[in-house]
């Protein structure tokens, strides 16, 4: 089974970046996503990329936010420009659709001055 450790979050200022790891004990096929939850809303999907390195982003993250891929080192990352207050969320990485046993410990994102 596939282990998914999130990594790279903190406390950053409006206008500032972040970049989120997902790390993975094993290779990833398929789709992988990061999820924003929010507090108070359900979690949601960000961002996306596939199999074939297409990416797909929310509306409220599109041209902010960079999802790539290393297969070579089964890692996701989550490039996080233009930060916003609104970002604030822990973040999670999955399959697309999630596989329930994937989620892991989520990383933390605050945006605050």
């Amino acid at each position: 089974q596939v282990r998914l450790v999130e990594s790279g979050g903190g406390l950053v200022q409006p206008g500032g970046s972040l970049r989120l790891s997902c790390a993975a004990s094993g290779s990833i096929f398929g789709a992988m996503g990061w999820y924003q939850k929010a507090p108070g809303k359900q979690r949601e999907l960000v961002a996306l990329v596939d199999s074939d390195s297409r990416t797909t982003y929310a509306d409220s993250v599109k041209g902010r936010f960079t999802i790539s891929k290393d297969n070579a080192k089964n890692t996701v990352y989550l490039q996080m420009n233009s930060l916003k207050p609104e970002d604030t969320a822990v973040y999670y990485c999955n399959r697309v659709p999630v596989v329930t046993d994937y989620w892991g410990q989520g990383t933390q994102v605050t945006v605050s001055s």
